[in-house]
């Protein structure tokens, strides 16, 4: 058998730092429906783009994702959307986040942000967002902020009848080679550009896939693609002389002159990588070209010392959804691992099945939370959870006072690993919106006092004490219900759009 890539590395040094990269202690806001659009987050301005004010489902014939729009539009989709990317994140935001104390922002992407991967034909999405992303991220160094780059929506759909997925489609073809392999040389595409765009160097880390299908039954594959996505990510940067763990890395290609030629040039190491990195590699390299010129990116090894630039980049880390988001035959992401690796969960008591609907069975359940402990005995950390809100089931009677406590509860316990990031930076301030920018916004939580001005602070730091070890009336069904039972208890995120996601 021909050495995988686990053999070559296995030469360096074992001991790789676990986050290198991010923030010691993660505080941040995803910047959802920027480049990826949910309606239910802005549905004024969807509405006035020319979208649908969808009252019960996103798919069908209701205009509720970026794929029915582009469908629909597709003369004016590009410049109706650069519209949108210019005026939803910008400038301003990026200085409220900083003068809020984040330090780190999670960047939901759709696949086609890299456009040679998309199939005109039968795939409708806008252009032009991977100038507005080399934008953005050029303003999110500037300010020190770190940036993991999450692949959200995933080539085919990964996730049924959701926004986030890009389209509402109950079609899930995303778990098949063919697009496992469309989302690898996303995944290479993206990795050459984290070291190559001197806009991406704060891009510390890159996810591989936003909730999966929690029954792993209905994943198949999903195990070699975690352990492919990881030797992707490993190859390419071998590949550019960067060592993902600490330790030298041979001259494996020094002979070639640019990146594209050396991506070309390490596909046919098949003593190296395995046969599939081996083509994502090959399929990558025009790609990459492509969306190298569309950049303007130097990527000749001999031009302004781009080798040597490259030989001081330190590899990213990869990031993947827990092992315990899955049931049923799951498979571990730990046993993906080369190099620095964190885990990342999500956890919304918004949909029920968690605790019962009070404040008291909310706060029990939360203050008493085991997932840190059950996911390090399984190897996943460290671990920090990457999406949570304020919203509750009785978001109507829910008063300050205890959204206050339920903002510190979640801070403590998601703070006791590698910190957390919250659902969403913003929402549109509006009718259609409601009462959801006060379960959903940063900034408003922030302006309503739920949230210090400095994340690492509380309202009240105490506010667990009361709760530890106390019995709530409802199991937490994130630690301790029996996982095949999750599924019944899934809801839509939020009445008007039926939005963002079926989680705990």
């Amino acid at each position: 058998m021909a050495p995988t890539l686990f053999y070559y590395l296995s030469f360096l040094t074992a001991a790789a730092l676990v986050n290198a990269g991010l923030p010691s202690k993660i505080y941040g806001v995803n910047l959802g429906s920027w480049l990826l659009l949910e309606p239910w987050m802005l549905p004024n301005e969807w509405v006035r783009m020319g979208g649908d004010y969808c009252t019960s489902d996103c798919g069908g014939t209701c205009i509720g994702s970026e794929f029915a729009f582009a469908q629909k539009y597709p003369q004016t989709v590009d410049k109706i959307f650069n519209q949108h990317w210019e005026t939803w994140f910008n400038q301003a935001d990026i200085d409220q986040i900083k003068g809020a104390g984040l330090n780190t922002v999670r960047l939901p992407l759709g696949y086609w942000i890299i456009e040679p991967l998309v199939n005109r034909t039968t795939e409708f999405y806008p252009r032009g967002g991977i100038l507005q992303l080399q934008r953005g991220l050029t303003q999110l160094r500037d300010a020190g902020i770190s940036v993991i780059l999450d692949h959200h929506a995933l080539p085919g759909v990964s996730t049924p009848n959701q926004m986030f997925a890009g389209r509402c489609t109950s079609d899930v073809q995303f778990y098949t080679p063919y697009n496992y392999h469309r989302a690898l040389i996303w995944t290479a595409v993206m990795t050459a550009l984290s070291h190559l765009d001197p806009a991406f160097g704060n891009v510390a880390a890159i996810e591989a896939i936003n909730e999966p299908i929690m029954d792993a039954n209905k994943t198949p594959g999903y195990g070699d693609f975690q352990k492919n996505f990881v030797q992707v990510i490993r190859a390419v940067e071998l590949t550019l002389g960067i060592a993902p763990v600490s330790g030298q890395v041979p001259p494996i290609l020094a002979s070639q002159v640019n990146v594209a030629s050396a991506l070309s040039a390490a596909a046919t190491l098949r003593n190296i990588f395995n046969p599939e990195v081996c083509k994502v590699l090959k399929d990558a390299a025009p790609i990459f070209a492509q969306v190298a010129q569309q950049l303007v990116l130097n990527t000749r090894f001999q031009q302004g010392g781009l080798r040597s630039i490259l030989q001081q980049r330190t590899a990213l880390v990869t990031n993947f959804m827990d092992v315990s988001w899955q049931y049923n035959n799951r498979s571990n992401p730990a046993d993906a691992a080369i190099g620095p690796q964190i885990y990342d969960n999500h956890l919304y008591y918004a949909y029920g099945g968690v605790a019962d609907a009070n404040e008291q069975a909310y706060l029990t359940s939360m203050c008493n939370l085991k997932r840190i402990q059950t996911d390090a005995a399984l190897g996943n950390s460290p671990l920090f959870f990457g999406e949570w809100s304020l919203a509750t089931q009785f978001n109507a009677n829910a008063s300050d006072t205890f959204m206050k406590q339920w903002a510190d509860a979640q801070k403590l316990a998601y703070g006791k690993d590698a910190g957390w990031i919250f659902w969403n930076f913003k929402l549109e301030i509006s009718t259609l919106t409601a009462d959801l920018p006060r379960q959903w916004s940063y900034m408003e939580g922030l302006k309503r006092g739920y949230l210090t001005q400095d994340p690492t602070k509380f309202n009240d730091p105490h506010v667990c004490d009361a709760y530890i070890n106390a019995t709530a009336t409802t199991t937490t069904a994130t630690d301790q219900t029996p996982p095949a039972r999750r599924g019944e208890h899934w809801k839509r995120r939020h009445h008007a759009f039926g939005a963002r996601g079926m989680k705990f």
